[in-house]
Protein backbone atom coordinates (compact mmCIF):
# COMPACT_ATOMS: atom_id res chain seq x y z
CA UNK A 1 0.00 0.00 0.00
CA UNK A 2 1.05 3.60 -0.50
CA UNK A 3 0.05 5.72 2.46
CA UNK A 4 -1.42 9.21 2.29
CA UNK A 5 0.84 11.67 4.09
CA UNK A 6 -0.22 15.05 5.44
CA UNK A 7 1.51 17.77 7.46
CA UNK A 8 -0.54 19.65 10.07
CA UNK A 9 -0.26 23.39 10.70
CA UNK A 10 -1.96 26.28 12.48
CA UNK A 11 -1.28 29.86 11.44
CA UNK A 12 0.21 30.27 14.89
CA UNK A 13 3.79 30.37 16.22
CA UNK A 14 3.37 27.29 18.42
CA UNK A 15 3.19 23.57 17.82
CA UNK A 16 0.69 21.26 19.46
CA UNK A 17 2.94 20.31 22.37
CA UNK A 18 4.05 22.81 25.02
CA UNK A 19 5.76 26.04 24.08
CA UNK A 20 7.90 24.80 21.23
CA UNK A 21 8.07 28.29 19.71
CA UNK A 22 10.87 28.94 22.26
CA UNK A 23 13.11 26.20 20.85
CA UNK A 24 16.33 27.61 19.29
CA UNK A 25 15.81 25.58 16.10
CA UNK A 26 12.19 26.61 15.65
CA UNK A 27 11.61 29.25 12.97
CA UNK A 28 7.85 29.41 13.54
CA UNK A 29 7.97 33.00 14.81
CA UNK A 30 8.10 33.82 11.08
CA UNK A 31 4.54 32.46 10.74
CA UNK A 32 3.24 35.81 9.43
CA UNK A 33 5.60 35.88 6.43
CA UNK A 34 4.87 34.37 3.02
CA UNK A 35 8.36 32.92 2.54
CA UNK A 36 8.09 30.83 5.70
CA UNK A 37 5.08 28.97 4.30
CA UNK A 38 6.17 28.68 0.68
CA UNK A 39 9.57 27.31 1.74
CA UNK A 40 7.87 24.67 3.91
CA UNK A 41 5.46 23.80 1.10
CA UNK A 42 8.33 23.19 -1.33
CA UNK A 43 10.11 20.97 1.21
CA UNK A 44 6.95 18.94 1.84
CA UNK A 45 6.34 18.47 -1.87
CA UNK A 46 9.92 17.41 -2.62
CA UNK A 47 9.79 15.07 0.38
CA UNK A 48 6.77 13.15 -0.87
CA UNK A 49 3.97 14.65 1.21
CA UNK A 50 0.51 14.63 -0.32
CA UNK A 51 -1.26 17.30 1.75
CA UNK A 52 -0.46 20.51 3.60
CA UNK A 53 -3.26 20.69 6.16
CA UNK A 54 -4.23 23.96 7.87
CA UNK A 55 -6.43 23.87 10.94
CA UNK A 56 -8.32 27.03 11.85
CA UNK A 57 -10.61 28.41 14.52
CA UNK A 58 -11.62 31.79 15.87
CA UNK A 59 -11.66 30.44 19.43
CA UNK A 60 -8.96 30.37 22.07
CA UNK A 61 -8.68 28.91 25.57
CA UNK A 62 -11.06 30.67 27.89
CA UNK A 63 -14.01 30.29 30.19
CA UNK A 64 -17.06 32.50 30.60
CA UNK A 65 -15.09 34.84 32.87
CA UNK A 66 -12.16 35.06 30.46
CA UNK A 67 -9.80 33.61 33.07
CA UNK A 68 -7.66 31.57 30.67
CA UNK A 69 -6.84 34.25 28.14
CA UNK A 70 -3.70 35.40 29.97
CA UNK A 71 -2.41 31.81 30.13
CA UNK A 72 -3.12 31.28 26.44
CA UNK A 73 -1.41 34.51 25.39
CA UNK A 74 1.66 33.87 27.56
CA UNK A 75 2.28 30.42 26.07
CA UNK A 76 0.90 31.13 22.55
CA UNK A 77 -1.59 28.29 23.03
CA UNK A 78 -4.02 28.79 20.13
CA UNK A 79 -3.47 32.51 20.48
CA UNK A 80 -2.61 34.35 18.25
CA UNK A 81 -4.24 32.70 15.23
CA UNK A 82 -4.18 34.02 11.65
CA UNK A 83 -6.45 33.09 8.75
CA UNK A 84 -4.83 30.28 6.69
CA UNK A 85 -7.12 30.67 3.67
CA UNK A 86 -4.98 33.69 2.79
CA UNK A 87 -1.97 31.41 2.20
CA UNK A 88 -3.44 29.01 -0.32
CA UNK A 89 -2.66 30.92 -3.51
CA UNK A 90 0.94 31.51 -2.43
CA UNK A 91 1.44 27.85 -1.52
CA UNK A 92 -0.16 26.74 -4.78
CA UNK A 93 2.07 29.04 -6.82
CA UNK A 94 5.15 27.59 -5.10
CA UNK A 95 4.23 23.95 -5.76
CA UNK A 96 2.85 21.72 -8.49
CA UNK A 97 1.62 18.49 -6.83
CA UNK A 98 1.02 19.29 -3.15
CA UNK A 99 -2.61 19.31 -2.05
CA UNK A 100 -3.76 22.06 0.33
CA UNK A 101 -6.55 21.40 2.83
CA UNK A 102 -7.91 24.39 4.73
CA UNK A 103 -10.44 24.50 7.55
CA UNK A 104 -13.60 26.60 7.48
CA UNK A 105 -16.36 26.47 10.07
CA UNK A 106 -19.99 25.92 9.16
CA UNK A 107 -21.11 27.86 12.24
CA UNK A 108 -19.10 31.00 11.46
CA UNK A 109 -18.92 31.16 7.66
CA UNK A 110 -21.96 31.46 5.37
CA UNK A 111 -22.46 28.71 2.83
CA UNK A 112 -22.52 30.71 -0.47
CA UNK A 113 -19.35 32.56 0.60
CA UNK A 114 -17.59 29.27 1.38
CA UNK A 115 -18.75 27.79 -1.93
CA UNK A 116 -17.39 30.73 -3.94
CA UNK A 117 -14.13 30.94 -1.95
CA UNK A 118 -13.26 27.25 -2.32
CA UNK A 119 -14.53 27.13 -5.90
CA UNK A 120 -12.18 29.98 -6.76
CA UNK A 121 -9.29 28.27 -4.99
CA UNK A 122 -10.00 25.03 -6.83
CA UNK A 123 -9.46 26.94 -10.08
CA UNK A 124 -6.33 28.73 -8.84
CA UNK A 125 -4.76 25.51 -7.49
CA UNK A 126 -5.75 23.46 -10.58
CA UNK A 127 -7.86 21.19 -8.42
CA UNK A 128 -5.57 20.81 -5.41
CA UNK A 129 -7.82 22.35 -2.74
CA UNK A 130 -9.64 20.54 0.05
CA UNK A 131 -12.12 21.81 2.62
CA UNK A 132 -11.80 20.54 6.19
CA UNK A 133 -15.40 20.91 7.37
CA UNK A 134 -15.68 21.74 11.06
CA UNK A 135 -18.54 22.93 13.22
CA UNK A 136 -16.06 24.81 15.38
CA UNK A 137 -14.02 24.51 18.55
CA UNK A 138 -13.70 26.67 21.66
CA UNK A 139 -17.36 27.56 21.20
CA UNK A 140 -17.59 29.75 24.29
CA UNK A 141 -14.85 32.07 23.00
CA UNK A 142 -16.27 32.06 19.47
CA UNK A 143 -19.76 32.86 20.75
CA UNK A 144 -18.45 35.77 22.81
CA UNK A 145 -16.33 37.07 19.93
CA UNK A 146 -19.24 37.06 17.47
CA UNK A 147 -21.86 38.02 20.03
CA UNK A 148 -23.89 34.85 19.47
CA UNK A 149 -25.00 32.04 21.74
CA UNK A 150 -23.35 28.77 20.59
CA UNK A 151 -25.60 26.02 19.29
CA UNK A 152 -25.65 22.70 21.18
CA UNK A 153 -23.15 20.13 19.87
CA UNK A 154 -25.49 17.94 17.81
CA UNK A 155 -27.42 20.95 16.50
CA UNK A 156 -24.13 22.25 15.07
CA UNK A 157 -23.91 19.11 12.95
CA UNK A 158 -27.50 19.57 11.79
CA UNK A 159 -26.55 23.07 10.71
CA UNK A 160 -23.37 21.73 9.09
CA UNK A 161 -25.38 19.28 7.01
CA UNK A 162 -27.60 22.10 5.73
CA UNK A 163 -24.55 24.31 5.11
CA UNK A 164 -22.90 21.56 3.04
CA UNK A 165 -26.17 20.85 1.23
CA UNK A 166 -26.21 24.43 -0.03
CA UNK A 167 -22.55 24.29 -1.10
CA UNK A 168 -23.03 20.99 -2.92
CA UNK A 169 -26.04 22.32 -4.81
CA UNK A 170 -24.15 25.41 -5.88
CA UNK A 171 -21.09 23.44 -6.99
CA UNK A 172 -22.86 20.50 -8.59
CA UNK A 173 -26.26 21.69 -9.83
CA UNK A 174 -26.03 25.31 -10.87
CA UNK A 175 -23.85 24.86 -13.99
CA UNK A 176 -24.48 22.08 -16.48
CA UNK A 177 -21.51 20.38 -18.07
CA UNK A 178 -20.67 22.35 -21.21
CA UNK A 179 -22.42 25.52 -20.05
CA UNK A 180 -19.16 27.44 -20.23
CA UNK A 181 -18.62 28.38 -23.90
CA UNK A 182 -16.11 31.27 -23.99
CA UNK A 183 -16.96 31.71 -27.68
CA UNK A 184 -15.60 35.09 -28.77
CA UNK A 185 -16.89 34.81 -32.33
CA UNK A 186 -20.45 34.07 -31.21
CA UNK A 187 -20.22 36.54 -28.33
CA UNK A 188 -21.32 33.86 -25.87
CA UNK A 189 -19.43 33.47 -22.63
CA UNK A 190 -21.78 30.79 -21.26
CA UNK A 191 -25.07 29.20 -22.26
CA UNK A 192 -27.62 31.14 -20.23
CA UNK A 193 -30.12 28.27 -20.38
CA UNK A 194 -27.57 25.88 -18.86
CA UNK A 195 -26.91 27.88 -15.67
CA UNK A 196 -29.61 27.34 -13.08
CA UNK A 197 -30.76 28.86 -9.85
CA UNK A 198 -30.73 26.36 -7.00
CA UNK A 199 -33.01 26.43 -3.99
CA UNK A 200 -32.69 25.04 -0.49
CA UNK A 201 -34.79 25.75 2.59
CA UNK A 202 -33.56 24.34 5.87
CA UNK A 203 -33.98 25.08 9.54
CA UNK A 204 -30.66 26.95 9.75
CA UNK A 205 -29.58 27.65 6.17
CA UNK A 206 -31.41 28.64 3.01
CA UNK A 207 -30.53 29.83 -0.47
CA UNK A 208 -32.13 30.73 -3.79
CA UNK A 209 -29.69 31.72 -6.46
CA UNK A 210 -27.16 30.75 -9.12
CA UNK A 211 -23.51 30.00 -8.43
CA UNK A 212 -21.46 32.93 -9.77
CA UNK A 213 -18.48 30.87 -10.91
CA UNK A 214 -17.91 28.26 -13.66
CA UNK A 215 -17.24 24.69 -12.53
CA UNK A 216 -13.70 24.13 -11.27
CA UNK A 217 -11.45 21.08 -11.91
CA UNK A 218 -13.01 19.13 -9.02
CA UNK A 219 -16.38 20.97 -9.05
CA UNK A 220 -16.66 20.17 -5.33
CA UNK A 221 -13.38 20.60 -3.46
CA UNK A 222 -12.01 17.50 -1.76
CA UNK A 223 -14.06 17.02 1.43
CA UNK A 224 -12.27 16.42 4.73
CA UNK A 225 -13.62 16.05 8.25
CA UNK A 226 -12.20 15.60 11.73
CA UNK A 227 -14.29 14.47 14.68
CA UNK A 228 -15.22 11.15 16.21
CA UNK A 229 -18.27 12.03 18.28
CA UNK A 230 -21.44 10.20 17.26
CA UNK A 231 -22.70 13.20 15.32
CA UNK A 232 -19.26 13.71 13.77
CA UNK A 233 -18.99 10.11 12.61
CA UNK A 234 -22.48 10.16 11.12
CA UNK A 235 -21.61 13.32 9.21
CA UNK A 236 -18.30 11.88 7.98
CA UNK A 237 -19.91 8.62 6.87
CA UNK A 238 -22.29 10.55 4.59
CA UNK A 239 -19.98 13.17 3.14
CA UNK A 240 -16.26 12.99 3.99
CA UNK A 241 -13.67 11.66 1.58
CA UNK A 242 -10.86 11.84 4.12
CA UNK A 243 -11.13 11.83 7.90
CA UNK A 244 -8.52 12.87 10.45
CA UNK A 245 -8.75 10.28 13.25
CA UNK A 246 -7.35 11.18 16.66
CA UNK A 247 -6.59 8.53 19.25
CA UNK A 248 -4.26 7.77 22.11
CA UNK A 249 -3.48 4.18 21.06
CA UNK A 250 -3.77 1.74 18.17
CA UNK A 251 -6.89 -0.10 19.44
CA UNK A 252 -8.80 3.18 19.76
CA UNK A 253 -7.86 4.24 16.24
CA UNK A 254 -8.66 0.78 14.86
CA UNK A 255 -12.10 1.02 16.43
CA UNK A 256 -12.75 4.37 14.77
CA UNK A 257 -11.60 3.03 11.39
CA UNK A 258 -13.85 -0.03 11.57
CA UNK A 259 -16.82 2.02 12.76
CA UNK A 260 -16.48 4.70 10.08
CA UNK A 261 -16.19 2.15 7.29
CA UNK A 262 -19.31 0.34 8.49
CA UNK A 263 -21.21 3.63 8.65
CA UNK A 264 -20.07 4.53 5.13
CA UNK A 265 -21.56 1.27 3.83
CA UNK A 266 -24.81 2.00 5.69
CA UNK A 267 -24.93 5.27 3.74
CA UNK A 268 -24.57 3.53 0.38
CA UNK A 269 -20.88 4.29 0.00
CA UNK A 270 -18.05 1.75 -0.38
CA UNK A 271 -16.08 0.91 2.77
CA UNK A 272 -12.92 2.21 1.11
CA UNK A 273 -14.63 5.40 -0.06
CA UNK A 274 -13.24 7.25 2.96
CA UNK A 275 -9.50 7.50 3.59
CA UNK A 276 -8.44 7.91 7.21
CA UNK A 277 -5.30 9.54 8.59
CA UNK A 278 -4.05 9.14 12.15
CA UNK A 279 -2.60 12.14 13.95
CA UNK A 280 0.95 11.33 15.07
CA UNK A 281 4.23 12.82 16.23
CA UNK A 282 7.42 11.50 14.67
CA UNK A 283 10.69 12.19 16.51
CA UNK A 284 13.48 10.91 14.28
CA UNK A 285 17.24 10.85 14.04
CA UNK A 286 19.86 8.64 12.42
CA UNK A 287 19.63 6.19 15.35
CA UNK A 288 17.43 5.43 18.35
CA UNK A 289 19.71 7.16 20.84
CA UNK A 290 19.68 10.44 18.93
CA UNK A 291 15.89 10.31 18.58
CA UNK A 292 15.39 9.67 22.29
CA UNK A 293 17.60 12.67 23.07
CA UNK A 294 15.45 14.82 20.77
CA UNK A 295 12.33 13.61 22.50
CA UNK A 296 13.71 14.48 25.93
CA UNK A 297 14.62 17.92 24.59
CA UNK A 298 11.07 18.25 23.31
CA UNK A 299 9.69 17.40 26.76
CA UNK A 300 11.70 20.19 28.34
CA UNK A 301 9.49 22.70 26.50
CA UNK A 302 6.20 21.47 27.90
CA UNK A 303 4.47 20.99 31.25
CA UNK A 304 1.07 20.00 32.62
CA UNK A 305 0.02 23.61 33.16
CA UNK A 306 0.28 24.32 29.44
CA UNK A 307 -1.42 20.98 28.75
CA UNK A 308 -4.34 22.14 30.91
CA UNK A 309 -4.67 25.30 28.80
CA UNK A 310 -4.69 23.23 25.63
CA UNK A 311 -7.29 20.82 27.04
CA UNK A 312 -9.48 23.78 27.98
CA UNK A 313 -9.33 25.04 24.39
CA UNK A 314 -10.34 21.62 23.05
CA UNK A 315 -13.12 20.79 25.51
CA UNK A 316 -14.13 23.95 27.38
CA UNK A 317 -13.07 22.27 30.65
CA UNK A 318 -10.23 23.64 32.77
CA UNK A 319 -8.70 20.65 34.57
CA UNK A 320 -6.70 23.03 36.76
CA UNK A 321 -9.90 23.49 38.79
CA UNK A 322 -10.05 19.81 39.86
CA UNK A 323 -7.94 17.81 42.34
CA UNK A 324 -5.06 16.47 40.29
CA UNK A 325 -5.01 12.93 41.68
CA UNK A 326 -8.70 12.15 42.05
CA UNK A 327 -10.69 10.50 39.23
CA UNK A 328 -12.56 13.04 37.14
CA UNK A 329 -16.33 13.17 37.64
CA UNK A 330 -18.51 12.30 34.67
CA UNK A 331 -18.59 15.55 32.72
CA UNK A 332 -20.48 16.75 29.70
CA UNK A 333 -19.44 19.45 27.27
CA UNK A 334 -20.74 21.31 24.25
CA UNK A 335 -17.21 21.24 22.81
CA UNK A 336 -14.79 18.45 21.93
CA UNK A 337 -16.98 15.59 23.09
CA UNK A 338 -14.88 12.85 21.48
CA UNK A 339 -11.67 14.32 22.95
CA UNK A 340 -13.18 14.46 26.43
CA UNK A 341 -14.46 10.89 26.20
CA UNK A 342 -11.13 9.59 24.95
CA UNK A 343 -9.14 11.10 27.77
CA UNK A 344 -11.66 10.31 30.50
CA UNK A 345 -11.34 6.63 29.53
CA UNK A 346 -7.53 6.46 29.79
CA UNK A 347 -7.66 4.52 33.07
CA UNK A 348 -9.15 1.03 33.21
CA UNK A 349 -12.27 0.63 35.32
CA UNK A 350 -12.50 4.29 36.35
CA UNK A 351 -12.28 7.82 35.02
CA UNK A 352 -8.76 9.11 34.60
CA UNK A 353 -7.39 11.71 37.00
CA UNK A 354 -6.52 15.20 35.75
CA UNK A 355 -2.84 14.40 36.28
CA UNK A 356 -3.08 11.29 34.10
CA UNK A 357 -4.86 13.24 31.38
CA UNK A 358 -2.48 16.17 31.46
CA UNK A 359 0.64 14.03 31.52
CA UNK A 360 -0.61 12.16 28.47
CA UNK A 361 -1.26 15.45 26.66
CA UNK A 362 2.15 16.75 27.74
CA UNK A 363 3.87 13.60 26.43
CA UNK A 364 1.82 12.90 23.29
CA UNK A 365 -0.28 15.95 22.49
CA UNK A 366 -4.03 15.88 22.25
CA UNK A 367 -4.44 14.29 18.84
CA UNK A 368 -2.04 11.47 18.30
CA UNK A 369 0.51 8.75 18.75
CA UNK A 370 4.26 9.26 19.18
CA UNK A 371 6.91 7.37 17.21
CA UNK A 372 10.47 7.87 18.51
CA UNK A 373 13.58 6.24 17.03
CA UNK A 374 15.91 5.75 14.11
CA UNK A 375 14.67 4.90 10.61
CA UNK A 376 14.61 1.10 11.03
CA UNK A 377 12.89 1.20 14.42
CA UNK A 378 10.18 3.66 13.39
CA UNK A 379 9.57 1.97 10.04
CA UNK A 380 8.96 -1.31 11.90
CA UNK A 381 6.56 0.46 14.28
CA UNK A 382 4.75 2.14 11.39
CA UNK A 383 4.24 -1.17 9.59
CA UNK A 384 2.89 -2.75 12.76
CA UNK A 385 0.59 0.22 13.38
CA UNK A 386 -0.76 0.15 9.83
CA UNK A 387 -1.48 -3.59 10.14
CA UNK A 388 -3.20 -3.20 13.52
CA UNK A 389 -5.37 -0.21 12.62
CA UNK A 390 -5.88 -0.48 8.82
CA UNK A 391 -5.41 3.29 8.75
CA UNK A 392 -4.60 4.87 5.36
CA UNK A 393 -1.81 7.21 6.43
CA UNK A 394 -0.67 9.88 8.86
CA UNK A 395 -1.19 13.55 9.57
CA UNK A 396 2.11 14.62 11.10
CA UNK A 397 1.87 16.93 14.08
CA UNK A 398 4.57 19.59 14.40
CA UNK A 399 6.95 20.22 17.27
CA UNK A 400 9.88 22.10 15.76
CA UNK A 401 8.90 23.71 12.48
CA UNK A 402 10.10 22.90 9.91
CA UNK A 403 12.66 20.53 11.49
CA UNK A 404 9.99 17.95 12.43
CA UNK A 405 9.18 17.49 8.75
CA UNK A 406 12.80 17.68 7.59
CA UNK A 407 13.75 14.87 9.99
CA UNK A 408 10.86 12.76 8.68
CA UNK A 409 11.86 13.37 5.06
CA UNK A 410 15.57 12.76 5.67
CA UNK A 411 15.40 9.75 7.96
CA UNK A 412 12.12 7.93 7.36
CA UNK A 413 10.87 8.61 3.83
CA UNK A 414 13.68 6.59 2.12
CA UNK A 415 12.95 3.64 4.42
CA UNK A 416 9.20 3.80 3.81
CA UNK A 417 9.78 3.98 0.06
CA UNK A 418 12.14 1.02 0.13
CA UNK A 419 9.43 -1.00 1.88
CA UNK A 420 6.72 0.04 -0.58
CA UNK A 421 4.79 2.04 2.04
CA UNK A 422 5.28 5.36 0.22
CA UNK A 423 5.19 5.92 -3.53
CA UNK A 424 8.27 7.27 -5.26
CA UNK A 425 6.92 10.12 -7.37
CA UNK A 426 3.88 12.40 -7.26
CA UNK A 427 2.40 13.43 -10.60
CA UNK A 428 0.46 16.70 -10.97
CA UNK A 429 -3.24 15.92 -10.58
CA UNK A 430 -6.26 16.96 -8.58
CA UNK A 431 -6.25 16.29 -4.86
CA UNK A 432 -9.18 13.89 -5.22
CA UNK A 433 -7.33 11.80 -7.81
CA UNK A 434 -4.12 11.98 -5.74
CA UNK A 435 -5.83 10.43 -2.72
CA UNK A 436 -7.94 8.03 -4.83
CA UNK A 437 -5.68 7.18 -7.82
CA UNK A 438 -8.27 4.82 -9.31
CA UNK A 439 -11.01 7.46 -9.17
CA UNK A 440 -11.66 10.65 -11.08
CA UNK A 441 -11.46 14.38 -10.53
CA UNK A 442 -15.14 14.69 -9.56
CA UNK A 443 -17.06 13.24 -6.63
CA UNK A 444 -17.65 9.48 -7.10
CA UNK A 445 -21.10 8.30 -8.14
CA UNK A 446 -21.98 7.00 -4.65
CA UNK A 447 -21.46 10.40 -3.01
CA UNK A 448 -24.57 12.51 -2.29
CA UNK A 449 -23.02 15.43 -4.16
CA UNK A 450 -22.56 13.38 -7.32
CA UNK A 451 -26.18 12.25 -7.07
CA UNK A 452 -27.21 15.92 -7.08
CA UNK A 453 -25.19 16.49 -10.24
CA UNK A 454 -26.74 13.45 -11.91
CA UNK A 455 -30.16 15.11 -11.71
CA UNK A 456 -29.04 18.00 -13.92
CA UNK A 457 -29.09 17.70 -17.73
CA UNK A 458 -25.48 17.15 -18.83
CA UNK A 459 -24.15 18.28 -22.20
Amino acid sequence: MSIVLGAFFNLNPNGLVGTSWRHPSNTSLEYLTIDYWTDIARELESGGFDIMFFADNYGYPTDREGNLIARAVTDATHFPMGDPITLVSAVAAATTTLGVVVTSSTTVERAPAVARRYGTLDHLTRGRIGWNIVTGAAQAAVGDLFGEEPLPHDARYEQAEEHLAVCLRLWEQSWEAGALREDKAASVFADGDAVHRVEFEGRYVRTRGAFPLPPSPQRTPFLVQAGTSEAGKNFAAKYAELVFVAGVDAPTIAGHVTDLRARAVENGRPADGIKMLAGAYFVLDSDDEGARAKYQDMMSYTNIEQAATYFAWATGIDLAGYPLDEPMPDLGTNEGQSILAGFQNLAEGRNATPREILERIRDQGINGMVFVGGPETVADEVEKFLDETEIDGFLLQPFISPQTYRDFIEHLVPMLRSRGIMSEEKEPTTLRRKVFPDGGDLLPAEHPGAQLRARVRQA
